[in-house]
Parts: structure tokens; sequence; C-alpha cells
């Protein structure tokens, strides 16, 4: 159940291009809240050690955070990254030989490029207004000039970035003032190696839920507490983003490459030379709201909603209306019946349309991605609850998704059918179910592993240093 993980049969074999999770939130950094973070997580299960090539991103592909600011479940605002790796094959004298080394780095590192860097990694950062592939492109720049970014070396470790506080160091020179292109004020932009925010008792859950679903909130280990992804994080104003009509805008990621890719034999000497690209772009990853792909889309369809687009989602809406993970946990745990209306309605509101009085926009369409309304006031981080609009934070989870909410507790309540219980007899929340088509709708339902604000930093880009390869 991990927050698109490995979700689907063929992009757990591009982990490259394999987003793990998305956030959208009004930016709750003292002095920020005029702004909305986004970050967009890829490169699932990073073992800190996993040298000598570490984690780069794929220069053969797009990756995207797509807006949509009027509810047509169409992008209007596309953030595009595009990555370069470059070699410097540094080499030592041996002998009367100069060989190239075999590492990314040929010594301690501190600054960006920097001569011990073998590797370096650059991206630009375009910003598309309309289609993604036909609008008007523009590039987004530093405040003071130029277009092309470094991301940080992963984090080899204490020796490489010079002690235990070295690699924060490092990575914070990484940290970017923006100008983007129609908006008057300026943005933020980092990218690089973080832990990996996500918390979950994987094995367990995937074990046919091999644990106490009415225990303690921090009964179980988190999973992922070793690893490390690659985060694409921006913080944007908020007036570039909404339109006059509302406040409300919807957001998701992809991942694409080319539709065709051959493998040379023999590869010429260099870096990243075995592939051959080519062809139109093709979209092999998407997330928005978390875990849809992993419990609410059948196994044969995997694949193909991570190739869709939001326009395109009345093709799976039987596995939002007839879910079957309710059905599933009435299956291993017979006390927790799952809710009896059908169509399930409150999960239509929940992941397609947004939740009345929340974050619906007007007229919208039905589709799959997180939406955020960006007029309800950010909840300072020391206030936020974990599992958002459900304890009353309405800042929080499903109203977008800050990095402390606890999306799998909150979503395993959602599918046992809590807004039907929340929204009481007379249906406040219009998600047409009243509490009693749910009786376990009401059940404290979790993981066991805890998800918590407190587990955050409150400053951009809001998730913690990645976990070194050596201490």
């Amino acid at each position: 159940m991990a927050s698109s993980h490995r979700e689907a049969p063929s992009i757990a074999g591009m982990p490259k291009v394999d987003a793990t999770d998305f956030y959208m939130f009004r930016s709750y950094e003292p002095g920020r809240e005029g702004f909305v973070t986004l970050i967009a997580n890829y490169q699932p299960d990073q073992s800190p050690y996993g040298g000598p090539n570490y984690f780069t991103m794929d220069p053969n592909a797009l990756y995207e955070i797509h807006l949509d600011t009027d509810g047509d479940a169409v992008e209007n605002i596309t953030f595009r990254f595009k990555f370069t790796n470059t070699l410097r094959d540094i080499q030592l004298p041996i002998a009367d030989k100069k060989v190239s080394i075999p590492l990314v780095q040929a010594g301690p590192i501190s600054a960006p490029n920097q001569a011990t860097s073998n590797l370096r990694e650059t991206y630009t950062l375009d910003i598309v207004r309309g289609d993604r592939r036909t609008g008007r492109v523009e590039p987004v720049s530093m405040a003071g000039g130029g277009t092309v970014f470094d991301k940080p070396t992963d984090n080899i470790g204490d020796k490489t970035f010079g002690g235990p506080s070295g690699y924060a160091s490092f990575a914070n020179q990484h940290l970017f003032a923006v100008n983007i292109p129609g908006c008057s004020t300026p943005g933020r932009v980092f990218v690089g190696q973080r832990k990996d925010p996500f918390t979950v008792a994987l094995g367990q859950v995937f074990d046919l839920i091999n644990l106490n679903p009415l225990g303690s909130t921090s009964a179980n280990a988190d999973a992922l507490a070793g690893k490390n992804v690659t985060t694409m994080a921006l913080e944007v104003p908020i007036a570039c983003v909404t339109t006059a009509g509302s406040p409300i805008i919807g957001g998701w990621t992809t991942a694409s490459v080319r539709q065709g890719r051959l493998i040379a034999s023999p590869p010429k000497s260099g870096h990243g030379t075995t592939a051959l690209n080519g062809g139109p772009w093709a979209q092999v990853s998407r997330l928005g709201m978390p875990l849809v792909n992993e419990v609410v889309i059948g196994l044969k369809d995997k694949d193909k909603f991570n190739s869709s687009k939001p326009k395109d989602d009345g093709q799976f809406a039987d596995y939002v209306t007839n879910p079957t993970l309710p059905a599933l946990i009435q299956t291993l745990f017979p006390s927790a019946a799952a809710p009896t209306n059908f169509p399930r309605t409150d999960l239509v509101a929940a992941f397609l349309t947004g939740v009345e009085g929340v974050n619906k926009p007007a007229n919208g369409k039905a589709s799959e991605m997180l939406r955020l309304n960006t007029s309800v006031v950010p909840t300072p981080k020391a206030r936020q609850n974990g599992l958002g609009v459900l304890a009353g934070d309405n800042a929080g989870f499903p109203n977008g998704r800050r990095p402390g909410d606890d999306v799998v507790d909150a979503e395993l309540r959602v599918a046992m059918g809590a807004l039907c219980v929340a929204t009481g007899a007379l249906d406040a929340l219009k998600v047409g179910c009243k509490p009693s088509d749910a009786p376990a709708g009401g059940a404290a339902l979790t993981d066991g592993a805890l998800q918590s604000p407190a587990q955050f930093p409150e400053a951009f880009p809001y998730l913690n240093t990645p976990l070194p390869g050596s201490q």
C-alpha cells in the first residue's frame, strides 16, 4: 500500500520514472502563506548505500506536474522538468597512463559543480500553459539569471560531504528562488534526494493485512524508514495558479518516455549511452490522489491507468463506485462489515469530484486528481492533525496533501465509509449516503505505522535530509 511505490507491472521495471508520492498544499512555512507547494517524488526504494551510480534521473524522460485550474479535468498549467547528466571523466595518473575513475566523486564535495564531482546532474524547468505538448512553453529562470539548475549529488556519506551536517549544507545550496513567467512574485524550486516521507507497514498490509487494524497507530515499524527518494519541489504564488472563478485547483504528476527505446550493442564510451531513444512521448507514470493505483484499480488496468489522463477516467469508474478493497477487508475481518451503498458516491466525492464545502469545484468533471482549496488558511505545523479533514483540520488531506498527513489511515477509513458517518443523517457533505450504510465507518482503522506532522520540517522543501550511505 505504499503510495505508488512499484504500483503497476510495467513501471516496476522503470524505477527512474516511477512516481512515489505527490503533495499539494498551501505553504505553512511562516511568511509563505501566499504560496502553494507542489512536491513530486520519484524513484522508490533507494537504499542510501546504492553506489557507485546512485540515483540520477532519466535524461530521456519528461517529469511533469500538471494543474487543472478550471475543473474540466484537463491541464491548464504544466511544470516540466528535463534532466541532463554530464560526465567530467576525472582521470588519475597510474604509472604512465591516465585512467578514468569508477566513482561519481574523486574527493570531498561541498558545493555545486565542484571539481571533485565526476558526474554533474542539471535540469531545466519550463512552464507550459495549455496542452502539455502543444501549449505555450516558457523557461523558468533563477532570480539572478540562468535557466540551468544544478541537482545535488545523492547523499553518498558523511566523509564525502564533511560530516553529519555536511550534506544538509550542501543540498541547501541547490534551493533556488525562481522567476516564473506570468507570475509577479518569485517562487522557489528544489530538486534532489530526500528521505522517503511516506510511512506504511508495507509487509503486513500486502500479507493480507497481517496486523491489528484497530490497534495502536504506532504499533508497527515503517517499512520505508531506511529508504530515500528523489524530490522535485516547487513553490508558486497562489495568484499565479488560480482563476478568478475558483480558488480550487487540481494537480497530478506524470512521467513520460520516448515510445522507441533500442539497446546499443555495444554502447559507446561515455555516460548513459546504452539506450537509443526516439519517437513520440509516451506517458508511463501517473499519480494524483495517493493509493489509487495500488488498492483501487484492478491489476489488469494498472498499466493502463498509468498511461491515462484525468479527462478519460470514466473508463475506471467501476473501480470507485464498486470497490473491492472494502469487501476484502470484510473477508479478512468479518466484524468489519463493508459499506452497503452502491454506487459508492462517497468514494466518488473523495477521489473524483472533491467534497462539497471542502474542495469540490463548481461544475467540475469527475476525474482522479489531488484537489486543493487555496482559500482555506494553512494550519501551522504545530496544530496540524495527520487525519486532516476527518479530524477537522480542513487544510489537510483530502484537501490537498501535506507530508504529515496519514493518508493510509485516512483512506482505509474512507474506504470503509467514514464519509457516510461524517455526513450524518441529513447528508451535510452531500456524499449520497448515511451512517447506517457504513457499519464500520466509525472505526479507527490504522496500519499501525505512525505518520505525523512532527516528523517533518516547517520550511520548504518540507522533507527531511536523505539518509547517508555511510556515517
